[in-house]
């Protein structure tokens, strides 16, 4: 006791947190209890000194706020309620009595008796208007508590609580206490005894309506006005009772209104109206829809005639909807819809006229209503579009015409989506409508609504036979014949169409449109000069592509583009010409391939299932192709000696093996490296090629096979890491491939791809390669990089392997992949290859298309991360500290290198010490790492403000910088001009005025030289760039 009253007059004299803290441990520990508080508090409870018993309820009341519920009993409960009932009669009390009756309406103990006295409480002594916010909102939440668990008792206090509270909640406009005050008023208009007091309802909630409260700059309390909105809507909708006041408020502010106030209404409008019910919205229709016709007829904007729109479907479906069975087989109704329809039919008698499209729009909503309307209004405007588009007195509008028709059969299909079991209303008019748009598909003026149309009808369900689909196909293939002129305008519709078909009935596209497509293609390749001719055939090919995704086509399209690549490749003996331009064959055979995998990635990205057959269909054909032209004369050589088509043509091959289950992966892989080792490609080439016997294959080693590589790394590369590889010794041929790269290989693509293998090897058989890894950091690394006596093209080399195996273990968090990457700092005062090395380790997290998931590589989240956040501290120490000239640049080239591999998040936290040693970096010759660096400046710069902005102490070194590499006398690579100038563009916009304004001058002046610039390209931007310039001003 003693100790209680000591905490209760330390706390009414200090007001402190600490005592509040210690009472209510004091209650929680069984030391005192709310008894003993209040004795302790008796002298300050009953005082004649205002602050003194304001202290004492604010006391007991903070101590119950924090006490725990449990400690708070039903006898407890009994005694605070009303004695804080009673504090509320005291204009001092008022307001800490409130909060204790907040923390006692939410304890499960607080019982129904306590609710009746509270409420009663309430509305007997709070005079809300005297109270500020935080009080009223105290009450709110009380009562909203009351209503929530104690809903019964407050309906037992009958009509009085109804009254009371329209009183007390009357008058309140701060939107904080109005969303309480909405939910409340939602509850009681649903479930409460209402009908004497509807109006006053409908007065202290329609006072509100519509909402203009904006919220003000940086609010704390985070009430939107779509919050209040909502609210208010919810209240509005309620009870049906309010529908004969709020139809001529409604009405008065949509006619009266502004753009928000109108749009508002609408909304409102159409939440109310199906509580409002049928009987008022039949007897008001004709005033609503008079209103709401003004909104679509003459909108003030394309929002307010959306939602006119919708609130007439409700409209329309509210007055309909009971009516329904009654009209379930008729095409007549009457009322509104009936009215409203013949009138819209009035105006588009004058289809041409711009009345037409909204009344288009309102016969298209009409049908998204009930089954009954949208037939009436099928049987009323598809017949009269249809007689307009016969009628020869218009066959000048019949493009318009057509516009209009299609935009009903797409809301008829509409109408009728996700319920097949209803009838199709344009099934009584589908051959009338069928044969108009028959007949204007043959002009060009209106193919594109025809095409809109017929999809329309294609995709309306149960709609169209199957004949019907194949005449739709046969008549725009009958476009498609006309040439390239018909096409011109609508290819893209045109296929949308047909691909559309090709999902429900290919067999049309597969007998009709396929053979008319492949007529196209020529067996040999149009010259240089034949550009138009060259331009239809890669139209035929992209159309080809978008068409042939289903299983039946794509089948059909493989075989008949592996046929092409045959004959372009290996023409026949009677039609063999010496061929001095192999270009124009390569680019056909390329463009051949192209469209094959891409096809095939459009299958993947859909996971199709008929895509792993194609590993006996597709790919044998593929390596006979290829390997058939290595061993070919020079004249056959086109595919093997090209290395843009071994890159498709491995593109292909990787596509199909990805999606292999490791069974049949591994079944592939033996004779894969059959023929990769021992030369035996018969396991995998099966074509039309005869490969001779008597000529080995050895892709290693002889010069004209080499280039085919990537089609087998493309193979290696997408096995799963399950997939055993068929070699004796795993580490001993990662070896082999290694040496090859370095001492075999004749080219950069080469090399590539084989440590591209090797990457992917070692990322999934890392667990098989300890002894590997072991060597290539105790023998390779000081052997093939460290030793400063072997040539520096070969330690370039090297490095590169290097870079490949550490990407491989980085992309796991292997635990040797820092040992990896940390020996690339040897060498970076190395002036022979300290940039290779410094480049790079900045690579190393890079993404690529090798180790991706796809490819069934293993990869851990958050890999990049670890290694910037390793890597990153290490390179800007040594770019600041170290004293040799050479290797401080490796570290700037190793620095940009990183950040250009790696995401903005990454490394945007180390901006601020990045800034000056990226300036540095500006300074470096290599024009790559310029633009690396600039790129950074401009990625790092979306979302800065002139109050944030990280640059704005170096702007005008930055400045500097980015006239000089803008300049072509200075930097001739036109990508870092175009990169300095845009970056040239942006600091205006990032950089406070007070600061930059002294270079606008220097800028303005130097920018004028820059417009002579060579390069259109560079001159745009300099343009732009002078522009944001000219418009800086404080």
């Amino acid at each position: 006791m003693e100790s209680t009253e000591r905490l209760v007059r330390t706390w009414m004299a200090s007001g402190r947190d600490e005592e509040i803290g210690e009472i209510v441990s004091d209650i929680s520990n069984d030391r005192t209890t709310l008894i003993v508080i209040v004795k302790a508090l008796g002298e300050y409870l009953t005082s004649e000194e205002n602050d003194l018993r304001r202290k004492g309820v604010e006391l007991l009341s903070l101590v119950l706020e924090k006490c725990p519920p449990a400690r708070l009993t039903r006898q407890s409960i009994r005694v605070l309620t009303p004695f804080y009932c009673g504090k509320l009669d005291d204009s001092e009390t008022i307001v800490p009595a409130l909060q204790g009756i907040l923390t006692l309406v939410k304890l499960p103990t607080f019982g129904a008796p306590e609710a009746t006295g509270v409420i009663d409480a309430l509305f007997l002594y709070v005079k809300t208007k005297s109270l500020v916010q935080s009080v009223r909102f105290n009450v709110y939440s009380i009562i909203d508590s009351l209503m929530a668990r104690h809903r019964d008792a407050l309906k037992a206090l009958g009509k009085k609580f109804v009254g009371n509270y329209i009183a007390l909640a009357e008058g309140e406009k701060d939107p904080r206490n109005l969303v309480v005050a909405f939910a409340i008023a939602r509850v009681i208009l649903i479930e409460f005894d209402i009908s004497e007091y509807v109006e006053s309802l409908f007065n202290i909630t329609f006072c509100y309506f519509p909402i203009t409260f904006r919220p003000p700059p940086n609010d704390p309390y985070g009430i939107s006005s779509d919050d209040l909105r909502a609210a208010l809507r919810q209240c509005l909708c309620a009870t049906p009772l309010f529908g004969p006041l709020a139809i001529p408020v409604f009405l008065e502010k949509l006619t009266a209104g502004s753009r928000a106030t109108k749009k508002d209404t609408l909304q409102a409008l159409a939440t109310c109206l199906p509580i409002f019910g049928s009987a008022l919205a039949r007897a008001t229709a004709r005033k609503l829809w008079s209103a709401l016709k003004l909104e679509i007829f003459q909108p003030m904007d394309s929002n307010i005639e959306e939602e006119a729109l919708k609130t007439t479907q409700i409209l329309v479906k509210t007055i309909y909807h009971e009516e329904e069975a009654a009209h379930e087989h008729s095409e007549d109704i009457a009322g509104l819809a009936r009215d409203a329809c013949e009138e819209c039919i009035q105006i588009l008698r004058e289809p041409e006229k711009s009345m037409a499209k909204p009344a288009t729009k309102v016969i298209c909503a009409f049908m998204a209503t009930t089954p009954s309307v949208s037939r009436y209004t099928v049987s009323l405007a598809v017949p009269h579009f249809v007689k307009l588009f016969l009628n020869p007195d218009e066959a000048a509008n019949r493009a318009p015409i057509l516009h209009l028709l299609s935009d009903i059969v797409n809301a008829a299909r509409d109408s009728v989506a996700g319920n097949v079991a209803e009838d199709v209303p344009l099934m009584p008019y589908k051959d009338e409508v069928l044969g108009v748009f028959s007949v204007g598909l043959k002009a060009s003026s209106s193919r594109l609504p025809t095409l809109s149309g017929l999809k329309g009808l294609i995709t309306t369900k149960t709609l169209l036979s199957d004949e019907e689909l194949g005449f739709i196909v046969h008549n725009v293939d009958e476009i498609i014949e006309g040439g390239t002129d018909a096409l011109e305008e609508s290819s893209d519709e045109i296929l949308d169409l047909l691909t559309t078909i090709a999902s429900i009935a290919p067999h049309h596209i597969e007998e009709q449109t396929l053979p008319l497509l492949f007529r196209m293609l020529p067996d040999v390749a149009f010259s240089r000069d034949a550009i138009k001719e060259r331009a239809n055939c890669w139209r035929t090919l992209s159309a080809l592509q978008t068409l042939c995704v289903q299983p039946e086509l794509f089948e059909t399209l493989v075989i008949r583009l592996t046929t092409k690549l045959d004959l372009v490749c290996f023409p026949a003996n009677g039609a063999r010409v010496e061929i001095v331009d192999t270009e124009p064959n390569a680019a056909y055979a390329h463009s051949i391939l192209t469209t094959i995998s891409n096809t095939l990635s459009t299958k993947v990205e859909k996971s199709h299932p008929d895509v792993g057959k194609y590993i006996e269909r597709l790919v044998p054909h593929i390596y006979n192709l290829f390997i058939f032209s290595a061993f070919g004369s020079d004249e056959q050589r086109l595919l093997a000696s090209d290395l843009r088509l071994v890159h498709v043509a491995g593109k292909i091959i990787s596509l199909v093996v990805q999606t292999l289950p490791p069974q049949r992966q591994t079944t592939f892989s033996i004779e894969l490296f059959k023929a990769l080792l021992d030369g035996q490609v018969k396991g995998v080439s099966q074509g039309h090629q005869k490969i001779p016997s008597d000529r080995k294959f050895d892709v290693l080693n002889e010069t004209t096979q080499k280039n085919l590589l990537p089609l087998f790394t493309a193979a290696i590369t997408s096995l799963h890491k399950e997939v055993p590889l068929p070699v004796v010794d795993l580490g001993r041929f990662l070896d082999s491939i290694l040496t090859w790269t370095l001492l075999q290989a004749d080219n950069g693509p080469q090399r590539t791809s084989a440590l591209q293998m090797v990457s992917s090897i070692v990322n999934k058989k890392v667990d098989e390669l300890s002894s590997f890894l072991s060597d290539k950091l105790d023998v390779y690394w000081p052997q093939e990089v460290g030793d400063v006596t072997r040539p520096a093209e070969s330690r370039h080399r090297a490095i590169q392997s290097w870079l490949w195996m550490s990407k491989a273990l980085i992309v796991r968090n292997h635990p040797l992949a820092l040992s990896f990457s940390e020996r690339l700092f040897q060498v970076f005062d190395d002036e022979a290859v300290g940039w290779d090395a410094a480049k790079a380790c900045g690579e190393i997290p890079g993404t690529d298309t090798i180790l991706t998931k796809r490819n069934h590589a293993v990869i851990k989240i958050l890999y990049s991360q670890k290694y910037v956040n390793t890597i990153l501290p290490r390179l800007m120490e040594g770019a600041k500290s170290s004293s040799k000239s050479n290797e401080q640049a490796a570290y700037l080239v190793a620095l940009t290198s990183l950040i250009k591999s790696t995401p903005k998040g990454t490394y945007v936290h180390e901006m601020p010490l990045l800034i000056p040693l990226l300036l540095q970096s500006l300074d470096l010759p290599d024009a790559n790492i310029r633009c690396n660096v600039i790129g950074t400046f401009l990625a790092v710069a979306e979302g800065e403000t002139p109050s944030k902005s990280l640059v704005s102490e170096h702007s005008s070194t930055l400045v500097t910088s980015m006239l000089k590499n803008s300049m072509v006398s200075e930097m001739p690579t036109t990508k870092v001009r175009v990169f300095a100038l845009q970056y040239l563009g942006l600091l205006p916009n990032i950089v406070r005025y007070d600061v930059l304004h002294p270079q606008k001058p220097l800028v303005l002046r130097e920018l004028a030289k820059v417009l002579d610039d060579p390069k259109r390209t560079v001159r745009k931007e300099a343009v732009n760039a002078r522009t944001n310039w000219f418009k800086y001003n404080g």
